[in-house]
């Protein structure tokens, strides 16, 4: 065999191996920004939205487009709505092998990490950042919007996926425990300045007890279920924050399938078949439970805050069903009381690259629209979620807004102003989870966990060791966790032997370079006796 053809077979093996390694995201390449927008053009950008059915946050997006329009004539805003994230995500990835793309976009770090497997797919935004003309605080903006050092830094940092920032943060919530008072407090407790978890199973364990008709009695009723959770993929990611336990790298190691993550597990099994543990996908939303008397402690988004309480001013109960109580919103339970963490959460905005630069530019000026003072502030009041700008938070109007809590049930509704006051209060104690090409996935892979065991007690399911590994392998298989990283299943362990083909090329590569070695010392020695 030639040399040079070994050479060939050996480079070929070498990049064939190498794509084992890669997690499939592509840096994109830094966006062109032309000298000067074009306003002779017209542009028609799409911008997809989500809204959860809120007819005020429609009303908040397309007055925001209308005033942006009038600002700039030649661009108009096309809104499509979703009343989910996991709906845009989807068809993003459809559209992404059509070319066919949104040009702006609310979404997830996670999600976008996943549209970075495309090539040129997503507009980096650093430099567009930092333009003197059209970046944040810009000389040509025609529009007042937040230098960068005015959006919360926190909040900024979660857009950044490999060094490189890929969104601008447009909202921000975090998970809270909205509790019933009076029902802790019929238990014989008070609640206590920091929940922890020890305290919140306790409690729920005694609130079982019935009386000789089958009625609870805190509540009198023939339904209670004590801790209802709205989203158990959060639950788990908060669970193993607080405990020190693992759950990925940056690198998109998996750590999440280790003996920690089993304790925790246990401890859910032993509640959710005692009754006093359920979640929303097994028993429906906990808010429903709550303000019906039947539920002590709520887990939700403090973005759904306008629908917990006895006057939640959005409901999905009927009014008779209804009961008066006095409700406490709450950091989620933590581990150690001095060292709390919960997560941050809330919708991101990215662009999508495109032919024409200058529809890019426009997609840009719209997405930093959404950042100016009115359309923080207002979007802000319709649920708990708080401004993502300093100078949002700060401004008159919405501490105006927030110093009014209590006056009615609607704008300044109480529980959702306590909601909003957490989370701005709490924000150094908030966390993210890395983002790679997979987090998405292994954010539901968590929860899923948390999902079988429960209804396994439900069940009355043996659950032991040989369960829980069977469930790792499954929830791993389920969300292709195991064409991560190898494979990695359990921590920080070993990968374990490489497949057979692995081995053969990892032979044949030797071998190619072995016979190279050898011709060139032939050819080497030949020379010598010429010589």
């Amino acid at each position: 065999m030639k040399a040079g053809r070994l050479a060939a077979l050996a480079l070929a093996l070498m990049f064939y191996l190498s794509l084992g390694g890669c997690h499939g995201s592509h840096r994109q390449s830094a966006f062109e920004i032309p000298e000067k927008f074009d306003e002779s053009g017209s542009y028609e950008i799409s911008f997809w939205a989500k809204n959860d059915t809120n007819k005020t946050q429609v009303k908040i997006y397309e007055q925001a487009a209308a005033d942006f329009e009038a600002l700039y004539p030649n661009i108009h805003v096309n809104i499509r709505f979703y009343t989910d994230y996991p709906s845009i995500y989807n068809d993003v990835i459809t559209n992404i092998s059509t070319g066919t793309t949104p040009n702006v976009c609310i979404t997830y770090p996670d999600h976008i990490a996943t549209y970075l497997t495309g090539e040129e797919v997503v507009v980096p935004l650093d430099e567009l950042m930092d333009d003197p003309k059209y970046g944040l605080g810009g000389s040509d903006l025609r529009f007042d919007v937040p230098s960068r050092d005015e959006i919360v830094p926190k909040f900024l940092r979660e857009c950044s996926i490999q060094g490189q920032s890929y969104g601008l943060p447009f909202m921000r919530s975090t998970e809270a425990c909205y509790v019933n008072k009076n029902m802790v407090e019929a238990l014989g407790y008070s609640i206590p300045e920091t929940l922890t978890w020890d305290f919140v199973w306790e409690v729920s364990e005694k609130a079982m007890a019935k009386d000789a008709d089958g009625n609870f009695l805190v509540n009198g009723q023939k339904v209670l279920i004590p801790f209802i959770d709205q989203s158990t993929d959060n639950m788990m990611i908060q669970l193993v924050k607080q405990s020190g336990s693992g759950y990925s790298t940056p690198a998109g190691d998996i750590l999440l399938f280790n003996d920690d993550t089993k304790k925790l597990l246990y401890t859910i099994y032993e509640h959710a078949g005692s009754g006093a543990f359920s979640t929303f996908k097994i028993s429906s939303y906990p808010g429903n439970f709550f303000n019906a008397g039947q539920c002590i402690f709520a887990l939700d988004s403090t973005a759904g805050s306008t629908w917990i309480g006895t006057h939640a001013p959005l409901m999905d109960i009927s009014a008779d069903r209804v009961a008066d109580f006095e409700t406490v919103v709450m950091p989620v339970p933590q581990f150690d009381s001095e060292e709390p963490y919960m997560i941050s959460q809330g919708p991101s905005v990215c662009i999508f690259n495109k032919d024409d630069k200058q529809e890019v530019l426009a997609s840009w000026l719209f997405a930093q629209f959404l950042l100016t003072d009115e359309v923080q502030t207002a979007y802000a009041e319709t649920e708990g979620y708080v401004p993502v700008t300093l100078k949002a938070q700060r401004s008159p109007e919405y501490q105006d807004y927030l110093s009014r809590a209590g006056e009615d049930y609607g704008e300044h509704y109480d529980v959702k102003l306590a909601a909003s006051k957490l989370l701005l209060e709490n924000v150094d104690r908030t966390f993210v989870t890395p983002v790679f090409n997979g987090s998405a996935s292994l954010r539901s892979a968590a929860g899923q966990m948390i999902e079988n065991v429960a209804k396994s007690a439900r069940r009355k399911e043996k659950v032991d060791d040989a369960y829980m590994e069977k469930l790792f392998g499954d929830v791993s298989s389920l969300y292709r966790l195991d064409q991560i990283n190898g494979g990695q299943m359990h921590g920080k362990a070993e990968l374990g032997p490489l497949p057979k083909t692995a081995v053969a090329l990892l032979w044949g590569l030797a071998a190619a370079w072995v016979l190279i070695g050898a011709y060139a010392a032939r050819k080497f020695i030949i020379k010598r006796k010429k010589d």
